[in-house]
């Protein structure tokens, strides 16, 4: 296993997860820990609540990485598609830019940018914009969903579904499934359940295809291929890609034993490196599922300030680490994901409990 990567298994007490065997998922029978831990440190440190709210820099900084993929995508309109100059800007440059828009929109979807609730929703699609697909207002009560039914089966639409964890349980497919992750997050949610088209789906989609063909006129098919690219290489073998897998897959040698499990795996995983200067800190990931209604930029306050309920916790070193064990690592896997068949909500549902009857057999 990597040295990078810390891989101990923390239990909640009383907690119980069962497996039926390398070929599944960990059942959880008990809720998800960030409720129970974000009352704890509210109780033990109740100034945190002061960090919650808006963050203005969000703003800015969207608009400048806005305006510099325009200004990447206008300057390659001339250059080939396959030539190195188009292929190294969308890899180092677009690729970053736009996963740092993909985690904008993620900002923005807990309110994190404006005040208003319909500022955020019309912010999140010009920072759609240079990533070329339509996807805000999809993405915000697909990941609400995701917060709400952590790990709940039919509801979390970030688990891997039962046919990708059988189809890729090798070390190729794994190398496919980080290869081509991006698609498998587009197109997962919609085979999970889909949501009823708004408004605010409707305006998502007109404005970026009057974007995408305002920038093939003015500037060419390149510039709108560049952006695509940079789409596809931001949610591939991409750096700062790791964030997908290393927020929730189970990194442990157990994760895989054949044995019954008998204490809930650590379900979610926090990474301090240097990425998070590119990612909205989205590497924080325990103190962002504990309070999502903090910004990124008070992240490292609540670390600091809740400390104690954060140091033991297992967490990674190298976003490049996860995705090389993830990939070599017989023992890590698509299977490698806690779930549970009750409990949660569906956020741009018809808000009811979704409940489904507990298998005794898992």
């Amino acid at each position: 296993m990597s040295p990078s990567i810390t891989t101990t298994l923390s239990a909640s007490p009383g907690a119980e997860v069962a497996t039926g065997g390398k070929d599944d998922f960990f059942w959880a029978y008990t809720e998800e820990p960030h409720k129970t831990r974000r009352l704890e440190i509210i109780k033990a440190h109740p100034e945190v609540l002061k960090l919650c709210g808006p963050e203005p820099l969000t703003i800015p900084l969207v608009l400048a990485v806005v305006g510099l993929q325009i200004f990447c995508a206008y300057l390659l309109r001339h250059t080939a598609f396959l030539s190195w100059p188009f292929i190294l800007t969308a890899y180092i440059i677009g690729a970053t830019a736009n996963q740092n828009l993909f985690l904008a929109i993620h900002e923005i979807s807990h309110n994190l940018a404006f005040k208003s609730p319909l500022a955020n929703r019309l912010f999140a699609i010009i920072a759609n914009l240079p990533i070329g697909i339509p996807y805000s207002a999809s993405f915000r009560p697909y990941h609400l969903t995701h917060h709400k039914s952590l790990g709940v089966d039919g509801l979390d639409t970030d688990v891997p579904t039962t046919v990708e964890a059988w189809l890729l349980d090798s070390v190729a497919g794994k190398a496919f499934f980080c290869t081509f992750q991006i698609l498998f997050y587009a197109i997962r949610p919609m085979m999970v359940y889909k949501l009823p088209l708004t408004w605010i789906h409707a305006l998502n989609i007109a404005s970026q295809l009057a974007f995408d063909f305002a920038v093939v006129r003015a500037f060419g098919g390149r510039a709108l291929a560049y952006f695509i690219l940079s789409s596809f290489l931001a949610g591939s073998l991409h750096p700062c890609a790791g964030h997908f897998i290393a927020e929730h897959y189970v990194f442990n040698q157990l994760a895989a034993s054949s044995a019954v499990k008998t204490s809930v795996p650590t379900e979610t995983y926090s990474y301090y490196g240097v990425l998070n200067l590119l990612t909205y800190n989205v590497g924080l990931h325990n103190e962002h599922h504990d309070f999502p209604a903090i910004p990124w930029t008070r992240l490292w306050k609540l670390n600091e300030v809740a400390n104690e309920f954060y140091r033991d916790l297992p967490c990674h070193h190298s976003w490049v680490g996860v995705m090389w064990q993830f990939v070599t690592d017989k023992d890590v896997g698509l299977w490698c994901r806690v779930k549970r068949k009750e409990g949660g909500r569906k956020v741009g549902g018809n808000g009811k409990q979704h409940r489904q009857p507990l298998d005794a057999t898992l």
